[in-house]
């Protein structure tokens, strides 16, 4: 990932997680704050207790963007099980 994707909002994109203990879930950026962004899988990561990861170790799927306002942790769960669900149908 290079510098160009700090300036873009990526919040309420889904992302895989790329380096860490959590490495290959996915997540969805609940918020983002300089080089960081706050991850939500709405089990275990709740939308008001997200996961602060830089950056540079998530690898963000553009096609999705999500309204994250109108999100509650049951929607994110759902959201992260449908996408997985389709990527593995295709």
């Amino acid at each position: 990932m290079n510098d160009m994707s700090l300036d873009i909002d990526h919040t309420g994109c889904l992302a895989f997680s790329l380096s860490g203990h959590d490495k290959g879930k996915l997540y969805m950026i609940v918020r983002q704050e300089d080089d960081f962004v706050f991850l939500s899988d709405g089990r275990l990561k709740l939308k008001n207790n997200p996961k602060k990861k830089n950056i540079k170790h998530v690898q963000i799927i553009k096609k999705f963007k999500a309204d994250i306002g109108s999100y509650d942790d049951t929607a994110i769960k759902r959201a992260v099980k449908i996408f997985l669900k389709e990527g593995k149908e295709a």
